[in-house]
């Protein structure tokens, strides 16, 4: 399977010689980490992510969820059928307090080409949003505006981005509680001036693993001060619902995340989408069987 290494390349030769509790946590973690090699592999096979001589923009904010893209890609890229570069980067946005030497001594420690674009959007941020108000989305667009600007002038050919499963998810419910849209993260986006891609390797990947993985790596992560905790944000409230369906009826979260892959546009209602004025009666022609009523075999059962 294309970008799927075999796990035997991660296993020490000690490991049999290892203590029962420390073997057993060592094979933990290989079980994690062959996972989220395969989620991550997968996600770029079906979505053509990577290709030959692509140079990737890995987005490094120091939260755990570029860490872990950032480290599982590197694995990849070692075994990987295509050549394809990495630069980690990261868009220091001017917080007070933000540790700037953290992000660059790690990336040192671990030889990986890197750049940190300055910028002050913090500061733009706090004098448009009042005090107390979400300051995502306008955060999110100057960086989003910002990390673009690079990547066209660095001859960026795709920008990876640490949006995991459960955010795909948070998003689509976020859209249509609050939005009216049936509308999430694409694992895969052309931006609105067609200059740049943008990929999300992680789209297959559960949080709940991102997290194992992240503490057992002991990863430096850097929390975000700009927006503090808001923890009355929507967001919040869409990942405690998930998180207890997730705990209550096990297997939900995989098959509403299977249904952003199953999408039948003549069983919804947009008009934009299908074209359901143009329908006209007429007769089948015996090759394929349709039904009228798609929906309605399971409000029967």
């Amino acid at each position: 399977m294309f970008f799927l290494a075999p796990l035997a390349l991660y296993l020490s030769p000690a490991l049999k010689k290892m203590p029962a509790p420390e073997k057993k946590s060592r094979t933990e973690f290989n079980k994690l980490h062959k996972r989220l090699r395969r989620d991550v592999g997968q996600a770029i096979a079906d979505y053509k992510m990577v290709e030959e001589g692509d140079k990737i923009m890995v987005c490094l904010s120091g939260g755990k969820d570029s860490f872990v893209m950032l480290d599982i890609l590197l694995h990849l890229q070692k075994t990987a059928p295509v050549n394809f570069e990495i630069l980690a980067v990261n868009l220091d946005q001017k917080q007070p307090g933000f540790p700037e030497h953290i992000l660059p001594a790690y990336l040192e420690s671990i030889e990986v080409p890197f750049h940190i674009i300055e910028q002050d959007t913090y500061s733009v941020v706090k004098r448009v949003i009042p005090e107390g108000k979400t300051t995502c989305s306008l955060c999110s667009r100057l960086r989003r505006g910002t990390l673009y600007r690079f990547a066209k002038e660095n001859k960026i050919t795709k920008i990876a981005l640490g949006h995991h499963r459960d955010d795909i998810l948070e998003t689509y419910f976020l859209n249509m509680f609050y939005a009216g849209k049936l509308k999430a993260m694409p694992p895969k986006l052309l931006s609105d001036d067609k200059q740049n891609i943008v990929i999300r390797p992680l789209s297959y990947c559960k949080e709940k693993d991102i997290i194992k993985y992240a503490d057992i790596k002991e990863f430096p992560i850097i929390p975000c001060n700009l927006c503090g905790s808001q923890e009355n944000l929507q967001r919040q409230a869409m990942k405690a619902m998930l998180t207890g369906w997730d705990k209550q009826f096990p297997g939900r979260l995989e098959t509403i995340f299977s249904s952003l892959q199953n999408i039948s546009p003549s069983q919804m209602a947009d008009t934009q989408l299908f074209d359901f004025m143009g329908l006209e009666r007429g007769e089948l022609d015996g090759s394929r069987e349709v039904s009228d009523d798609a929906g309605l075999d399971i409000l029967e059962r």
